[in-house]
Parts: structure tokens; C-alpha cells; sequence
């Protein structure tokens, strides 16, 4: 379960997916937007610092990550967005009908998998992300993506989004809420290409509640974001 995640509530703030590192961060980043990707909740173990010698090689998935939509691509000037193959992610929220809370939606999708790229590139200031972040909520991306950096790894596995309902305040403004099952997404160590693997427990299952914003380039950006780790919404 990536622990790297935050404060607040959100995968990346409180991703659970990797246990030390993100533990860490949580105490240091208050809210790591990420979505990311995550894992089961277990707690971290003292011995996570050194790189989890004790785990032994990286799983990698037999799908490579889906391919930005046909609608995300249509935006001028919008970032392309190519992750690890061992990266993949199931969105579990379908169609509602309405063209702006689809747009949300798609968007979103997006913007989770920008950090993660971030988190491949090691790269704090990565242009895709920060094309989908804005203010305190691309402040606080920034500090989650840094302390991946410094522990030299990027997040891997599988990453299940579901129960999603979207609310339009105005025509520029909304409001996200979702899960995330961070049951069989990890850490993985750059150097040694080890993942921390964590049990699976009612943590691993986290609820975001985000606030978004119409940009001047079309695209909902997310401006807030919070989550609950455990939440009793989002339990199997």
C-alpha cells in the first residue's frame, strides 16, 4: 500500500499503498493529491528504509496503462502521458450522461495518472501534473512527489477507482468524491527494483473528496483535495 500519500485524505493524501515511505510523507506533506495508486493498509516496517531488502523481486503487470480518452486528447496543449507498463488502472465509474460530469470524470483519470508519471520521472515540477493541479492542492502534489524523490521510488501495481458521483456547482466549478482500492498497489525502489508489499486491510480502501476548477485551457483542474482512509463507504 503506498504510504507515500497524505494528510488530508486523498490517495496521495493518504495513500496507503506504501507503507514507510508514504508514512513519512504523510507526517510531512499535508494532503499528496495523487490518486495515484496505492495499496493494501499495513503499517510500515522499521526496516522500509533500507530499501526493503527483505522483499523480493518487483511484480510487474501484463497490461500497459490505458491510453488518455479521445475527449482528454482533444485539448490543445494537453500533456501526453506514457507510464511503466508494470502501471495499471481501473476506473470504475461509468458514463452519468452529462457532458460536463463526464469531462470531470475523464479528467481526473488523468490527472492521477500525471503524478504517477511525476513519481517515474522523479520530477517534483513535471509539466503533465501540474497542467492538472492547481494551487493548494498542486502545492501539496509537489511535496508528496519530492519525497518519493528522495527515497529514490516511484509507485507500481494496480489501482482501482470506483464509486464516483460528481456535483456541478456552476459552470466552472465541481466537486468529486470517490474510492480508491489500494489493495495490490505498491512501492518500488528504484535502485534495487524491490516492492514493498503490504497486507490488505480496511485501509486500503481510501474515499477522496475533491474540489475542481475549470481552467482557462478547458480542463478540470483539482484545487482541494482531502481523503479518509478505512472509510466504511468505500469497503468491499
Amino acid at each position: 500500500m503506498a504510504v507515500l500519500m497524505t494528510p488530508s485524505s486523498h490517495r496521495e493524501l493518504s495513500v496507503n499503498r506504501r507503507p514507510t515511505l508514504l508514512v513519512a510523507i504523510t507526517l510531512t506533506a499535508a494532503a499528496a493529491a495523487l490518486s495515484l495508486s496505492a495499496c493494501g493498509g499495513g503499517d510500515s516496517s522499521k526496516d522500509q528504509g533500507k530499501d526493503n531488502d527483505k522483499i523480493a523481486g518487483a511484480d510487474t503487470g501484463t497490461e500497459k496503462s490505458a491510453s488518455p480518452s479521445a475527449s482528454a486528447e482533444a485539448a490543445a496543449g494537453r500533456p501526453k502521458i506514457e507510464l511503466p507498463s508494470d502501471l495499471t488502472y481501473t476506473f470504475e465509474w461509468p458514463k452519468t450522461g452529462d457532458k460536463e460530469k463526464d469531462a470531470v470524470l475523464s479528467d481526473r483519470e488523468q490527472s492521477i495518472k500525471a503524478v504517477d508519471l511525476a513519481l517515474a520521472n522523479q520530477d517534483p515540477l513535471d509539466k503533465a501534473y501540474l497542467y492538472y493541479y492547481e494551487g493548494e492542492a498542486a502545492a501539496q502534489t509537489e511535496q508528496y512527489i519530492k519525497a518519493y524523490v528522495k527515497a529514490k521510488a516511484r509507485t507500481t501495481g494496480i489501482s482501482r477507482y470506483y464509486n464516483a458521483t460528481v456535483n456541478l456547482s456552476d459552470a466552472d466549478s465541481a466537486s468529486l468524491v470517490y474510492c480508491e482500492d489500494q489493495g495490490r498497489g505498491y512501492d518500488m525502489y528504484l535502485k534495487t527494483k524491490k516492492v514493498n508489499k503490504t497486507a490488505v486491510t480496511k485501509n486500503s480502501y481510501v474515499l477522496y473528496i475533491l474540489q475542481l476548477r475549470k481552467s482557462d485551457k478547458g480542463v478540470w483542474a483539482v484545487e482541494k483535495l482531502d481523503s479518509q482512509r478505512g472509510s466504511a463507504k468505500c469497503q468491499p
